[in-house]
């Protein structure tokens, strides 16, 4: 067989080749702004011609902090193109957590859009070798290079392709995630892995993606590669819509109405805040509407609810930044077609069965098999060609088992394969769809001089589904009060992570092995959600 390169602009050639006029759409303060593939294909060519003038050498780390726009997109594009790698940074972030990805990264040029620019200007003064600011508009900026200008000077450059263009196993992308440690962890994506990872999410047992679908990525683009939709929707010639910054649940329900759109993915919270929305605002959706929704556990409600009041399909799965990011996802089997609503439940709501290449394996406290019994739980482990080897710049080796990743993740697995979480066994808090650090957040609060022990745990939440509180042990004849500790915070982490609520405790439960017993408090808030309703 031919030796043909897996790589991030052969996907981008296509949709330029044979679906040159299908829209890609974007939505933001400019209003509504169409442009066909053929036309982003063009533009990310002028952006990778640029990049060297910048001083952007192959293997370079290229940052981003933007919305989801038809400019970040051409640098989803532009920048693998040229061989350097793009840096996708969480504009939610605090900038001291920025700051460091960038300096971990040794981040060379970063492209911010306007709104972002002051953050990421105060990050990147802590980057060494930071050598340019771009702000993603036309209009000029004190210290920073106009994107339009910085393109409009250059001819596109040669085919990615050809000789001496880029090899499959070369990294294209750059993610951090947080670890148990609580330290933002580097997932480095290969060209090879992005391309197989976007043949996988389009396959009917993925989402299911093809030419006519209309796709919307509620999910930022700076979060894990959008779940693969910028590359998918480039590799099928589907028409794409980015929201822009910032979104609205009412603004994304009259995009989901307005541009006919046929698939969208986001967190559980979005969609919460959607149907609210769509209840008070009817709109005519398209009838092929499917949601995918990811990110944190899909409450069954939910499920529901979309299903009897608007007639559509909520899938969900199961994923990672490890993994590109969708490991899973969730399909009821052929067998199961008369199946009713209330049967089909518990299928919708697992996180699915592992997409082709991807094997998974659930093992007990020993690193035996748990039976596949639907009931025993165990540690989710997962490996394939879209899986990390190692953290970037990090040895990472207590994450990986006999070749698999540790997910962290307690699931069960049933008969025909079905895998539904049921704990992790890592601290972080998941709100909103986002990962909270509860070891930051305890050192931070332990920084006080009142502060003699911290635990952060995650507590139930009707609209985020958890959210961080704080458990303080104060030292002996100390005075403090919750805004006090809190305070502090604010400076340090993004708005989102502070803790709602902090209860004092006279001692901190513990392990038999001398460890906070976070369990043991977790469950306690459980019980005293579900008694107060």
């Amino acid at each position: 067989m031919m030796s043909y390169p897996l790589t991030v602009p052969n996907l981008m050639e296509r949709a330029a080749t044979l679906f040159g006029d299908k829209q890609v759409v974007s939505h933001g303060e400019q209003g509504r702004v169409a442009v066909g593939w053929r036309e982003v294909r063009r533009r990310a060519g002028l952006l990778a011609a640029a990049l060297p003038g910048l001083g952007v050498r192959p293997g370079d780390r290229v940052a981003t902090l933007a919305w989801n726009t038809h400019r970040h997109l051409e640098l989803y594009f532009g920048v693998p193109e040229s061989g350097a790698v793009l840096l996708t940074v969480n504009a939610r972030l605090s900038v001291s957590q920025i700051a460091h990805i960038l300096r971990h990264a040794d981040a060379r040029v970063v492209f911010a859009d306007p709104d972002l620019a002051d953050l990421a200007a105060e990050a990147a003064a802590t980057v060494p070798d930071m050598r340019h600011r771009v702000v993603l508009s036309s209009g000029s900026r004190s210290g920073w290079t106009p994107y339009e200008e910085l393109i409009a000077a250059h001819t596109p450059g040669k085919d990615a392709r050809g000789p001496g263009g880029v090899d499959e196993n070369d990294a294209a992308a750059l993610c951090y995630t947080s670890g148990t440690t609580g330290e933002p962890k580097g997932v480095l994506y290969s060209h090879r892995a992005l391309a197989l990872h976007t043949l996988a999410i389009c396959l009917p047992d993925g989402f299911g993606l093809g030419e006519s679908d209309v796709i919307l990525p509620a999910v930022p683009m700076f979060h894990a590669n959008a779940w693969g939709l910028p590359h998918a929707a480039a590799m099928t010639g589907a028409t794409l819509v980015l929201p822009g910054p910032r979104p609205s649940p009412g603004s994304l329900a009259q995009m989901l109405s307005d541009e006919h759109v046929t698939f969208a993915a986001g967190v559980p919270t979005v969609w919460m805040a959607v149907l609210d929305d769509l209840r008070l605002r009817p709109r005519r959706l398209a009838p092929r509407l499917r949601i995918h929704s990811g990110g944190a556990p899909t409450p069954p409600a939910l499920i529901e609810a979309w299903r009897k009041e608007l007639g559509v399909e909520i899938l969900t799965g199961w994923g990672m930044t490890e993994l590109t990011p969708v490991g899973m996802v969730t399909h009821p089997r052929g067998d199961m077609a008369e199946w009713d609503p209330v049967r089909l439940l518990p299928v919708r709501t697992s996180q699915g069965t592992p997409l082709p290449f991807v094997d998974a394996r659930i093992l007990d406290e020993d690193g035996a098999p748990v039976p596949a019994d639907g009931v025993t739980p165990g540690e989710l482990e997962v490996r394939g060609p879209w899986v990390i080897a190692g953290y970037y710049l990090e040895d990472g080796i207590d994450a990986f088992h006999d070749g698999w990743l540790r997910t962290g993740d307690v699931a069960t697995i049933d008969a025909r394969g079905y895998v539904r979480l049921v704990d992790r066994t890592k601290d972080l808090i998941r709100s909103g769809g986002e990962w909270i650090s509860s070891v930051q957040l305890e050192h931070a609060l332990m920084d006080h001089p009142d502060v003699a022990e911290a635990v952060v745990v995650a507590v139930p939440d009707p609209r985020w589904q958890e959210r961080p509180c704080a458990c303080v042990v104060l030292r002996e004849g100390a005075r403090t009060s919750p805004d006090e500790l809190l305070r502090p915070l604010a400076s340090r982490f993004p708005g989102w992570w502070i803790p709602d609520d902090v209860v004092f405790l006279e001692a901190l439960p513990r392990t038999s092995t001398g460890k906070f017993d976070k369990k043991a408090l977790r469950e306690r808030f459980r019980t005293d959600a579900a008694d107060s309703g």
